[in-house]
């Protein structure tokens, strides 16, 4: 998939907020055949050093699936750093049960950080190209 068309993208070097579930939190019964904690956990930090390999300034927040608890550690971020653009995880957006924690992350980058980008992935190995459709590298 290239780059959106109605948008510009933004300079490499953007500040990235990289957020996912805990694999803590995850419903290992409803996974692949081999897909446990151990795996899940090994395939987030191999994502993670892509991202830093590829030249992200990402900053990765592993997230609870309470609404209220996700929203609190997405707050403490946002006060830390100024972000250009969050990367919201498939686990969040594409599991029915999580819609109020994605509708409520949504709401608060948008409030909290005005005129930040979101992009999305599908997988932890997707992520470098979800943000390469939104920043120059």
């Amino acid at each position: 998939m290239g780059r959106p068309t109605t948008s510009t993208p933004l300079p490499g070097g953007t500040k990235v907020l990289s957020i996912g579930l805990h694999p803590r939190t995850l419903d290992y019964s409803r996974m692949p055949d081999g897909v446990d904690e151990a795996v899940f956990t090994a395939r987030i930090e191999a994502a993670n050093a892509t991202l830093r390999e590829a030249g992200f300034d990402a900053v990765v927040c592993l997230i609870d699936t309470s609404p209220d608890r996700a929203e609190e550690t997405v707050r403490e971020q946002l006060q830390e750093y100024a972000f250009g653009v969050a990367m919201i995880g498939g686990g969040v957006r594409m599991l029915p049960e999580n819609t109020l924690l994605f509708e409520r992350l949504v709401n608060v980058l948008t409030e909290a950080a005005p005129g930040i980008r979101l992009c999305f992935n599908t997988t932890p190995e997707d992520t470098v190209e979800a943000l390469r459709r939104w920043i120059q590298t």
